[in-house]
């Protein structure tokens, strides 16, 4: 059943046509991903759909039984009602039904109605009609559900009681998301609904939706979040649509097919048409072969002309690179608290970044992962603990907000006021390599997009050549290509990176470690983004194995024989036994790597003592610094695997 078709959509703002002939159909309960690059018309056509804004031609048609719940990029609740009030809200019916019987209760508990046999029959009748309707609506599930979705979308209990206009624009737009989940309308429109949220709830998002019971449409630059979802993709490039079977990854993969067998059928036809006009340039003025030259002209004439295939449309390009290599010791962090004032974030932050680690910096929101990253920057002071930078080490900020970008100052001067002494054709052939060319460069900072605020803050950050760059969500407001560009940059980059991204797919991407912040401390999974999933996958099921031995030796001490465990009891043995096995095999492997790395350790520091006897080097007091670091940190980094070691060894035993 179809739920909404778009056909021929124009839409325009006096010459600057936004929309020219798109269409989309969405049916019962698909998952239909809309996608393309910053400015394509991708939120006008959604607007337009959910009736939000008019459309210049074309039609709208959405089934009379279809229900449109519609998530604008920025909207926001305004209420002066408390959190969990303005979520109970959506249920207001049966709320008000709930109250009726309550009220019911109260009547038949008076002595002059149940004294009264034909009244409180009466009541009785009319209660237990009310009851079934109630429960019929699943009323009694009502509190259940509001609690779990708050729960999911970062609302904890001691915040439900907070005022709606007391939060911030992200928690407004996410507790709107909320209410459109409670509705559960037939179509769920959602622009961009990943934004402000943290990697653990974006989580819980991908997992609630994956049930939705009606159809989803949506714009969004996830492509964690498109790949595990959608089902259907609609491209929009230069104003139109076209329609794809499959996620993200698949579109990938059939564009590309589709791009090459284009290019292909074009090469063919054109050698046939070099062929044609070499005949008949080289036969016309003769008369013996005029005729067939005319012939062949006819069939030139009637050849339906394939289209050259359009490149994807303009992409940034860019690289990162280093004037000078940092020491081996890049950072180290110790015993950090942050917050402000009286309200501590997180405390007891302990870890070191060594020279070409890639860390991503996770964790709930306001747990202080941007508060950390400024303090590391010195944009202010932590409320305890040290944070010292390694030697030759020179930084490279980008800022979640560009707070160091100045709204009155066009493009062109907003970089190059940062580096004078390049020349003007040096910083506009930068700009243009973000896509910043012609009059662009004179526009004012304050009228770029979010994508092209990014765009600037990035050129500025590549022509700094720092050797440690920190991040803060480097890939909000940039499209999906523009992100792609982004992840080669820093892939090639010879640096080292830390950076904070709700992006799972770049972090999967990028990250060599994930360090997760929490309100005592950090702890660190060595791998990308899947590794630090399937560690936890292992640690809970490790847990799971600990609480199943519990339970069987608890069995077994009252007595009961393997005979007497129920099969579930014994399907679960089973099951540890096989996880146990499977641990058995990891630490083994983790040993195997750990002992390695201590040989390679150890070799490391054996060199540097004995460079350190040599003449040329006592004597030089800078180089004879730089190598006893070196030699400190391979010893603490020594310490570090010894420990594990001993720590592997041990479970073993």
């Amino acid at each position: 059943m179809i739920l909404v078709q778009a056909n021929d959509i124009r839409k325009s703002y006096g010459t600057d046509v936004i929309l020219e002939n798109a269409s989309l159909v969405v049916q019962d309960r698909e998952r239909v991903g809309l996608i393309g690059v910053n400015g394509a018309g991708k939120s006008t056509l959604l607007k337009i759909i959910a009736g939000e804004m008019t459309h210049d031609s074309g039609q709208i048609h959405i089934g009379k039984e279809t229900t449109v719940g519609y998530l604008a990029q920025h909207s926001q609740i305004d209420s002066n009602a408390t959190i969990w009030d303005e979520m109970v809200s959506v249920y207001a019916d049966l709320k008000h039904l709930e109250s009726k019987i309550r009220d019911l209760e109260k009547k038949m508990a008076e002595p002059s109605v149940y004294e009264n046999e034909t009244l409180f029959q009466q009541y009785s009748d009319q209660y237990a009609r009310l009851s079934q309707d109630f429960t019929d609506q699943n009323g009694y599930a009502v509190d259940a559900k509001v609690r779990s979705i708050l729960h999911g979308l970062d609302f904890p209990e001691p915040m439900h009681g907070r005022l709606v206009n007391s939060l911030s624009g992200g928690q407004k737009t996410r507790l709107l998301l909320g209410k459109h989940l409670l509705t559960q309308p037939n179509l769920l429109i959602l622009d961009e609904p990943t934004n402000y949220l943290d990697i653990r709830t974006l989580t819980w998002l991908e997992d609630y939706l994956k049930n939705y019971p009606g159809a989803l449409l949506m714009v969004s630059h996830d492509r964690y979040f498109l790949d595990s979802l959608i089902t259907v993709i609609y491209e929009m490039e230069r104003g139109k649509t076209r329609r794809w079977k499959g996620n993200y990854s698949a579109f990938l993969e059939q564009k590309a097919a589709d791009m090459a067998q284009h290019q292909k059928r074009f090469d063919q036809q054109q050698a046939e048409i070099a062929k044609l006009e070499d005949f008949i340039q080289r036969n016309i003025a003769r008369a013996t072969t005029t005729k067939r030259a005319q012939s062949r002209r006819k069939m030139l004439d009637k050849i339906e002309r394939i289209d050259r295939p359009m490149l994807s449309t303009e992409q940034a390009h860019f690289s990162f690179n280093i004037d000078k290599q940092s020491g081996n010791e890049v950072l180290k962090v110790q015993d950090v608290a942050l917050g402000y004032g009286e309200k501590v974030l997180s405390r007891d932050i302990t870890f070191e970044v060594l020279r070409g680690e890639r860390i991503a910096l996770i964790g709930p929101n306001g747990i202080g992962k941007t508060t950390l990253l400024k303090a590391i920057n010195g944009k202010l002071d932590p409320l305890d603990g040290r944070l010292k930078l390694g030697a030759n080490v020179s930084v490279g900020y980008f800022t979640q907000q560009q707070e160091d970008l100045t709204p009155t100052k066009t493009v062109l001067n907003e970089v190059w006021d940062a580096y004078p002494h390049l020349d003007l054709t040096r910083v506009r052939t930068v700009l243009g390599n973000f896509l910043f060319s012609g009059d662009d460069v004179q526009k004012l900072v304050s009228t770029l997009s979010g994508g092209e605020r990014s765009r600037v803050a990035l050129a500025k950050l590549m022509l700094l050549n720092a050797n440690f760059l920190i991040l803060d969500e480097p890939t909000n407001h940039l499209d999906l290509l523009s992100k792609e560009v982004l992840e080669n940059a820093l892939d090639d980059y010879p640096g080292t990176l830390l950076f904070i991204s709700h992006d799972r797919y770049f972090v999967n991407r990028l990250a060599t470690r994930v360090v997760e912040l929490s309100e005592n401390g950090v702890t660190s999974y060595l791998g990308n983004y899947d590794d630090y999933v399937e560690k936890l996958e292992q640690i809970a099921a490790e847990q799971r194995e600990r609480e199943a031995l519990l339970a069987a030796s608890t069995k077994s001490k009252t007595g009961s024989s393997t005979a007497d465990i129920p099969l579930d009891d014994a399907q679960a043995r089973r099951q540890a036994d096989k996880e146990q096995k499977r641990i058995e095999k990891k630490r083994l492997e983790r040993l195997a790597k750990v002992e390695s790395r201590i040989a390679e350790v150890e070799e490391v520091i054996t060199t540097l003592e004995e460079e350190l006897c040599l003449p040329d080097i006592f004597s030089n007091h800078e180089l004879a610094l730089q190598k006893n670091e070196a030699l400190q940190t391979a010893k603490d980094e020594l310490d570090s695997l010894m420990e594990e070691w001993a720590e592997l060894e041990a479970a073993g035993e």
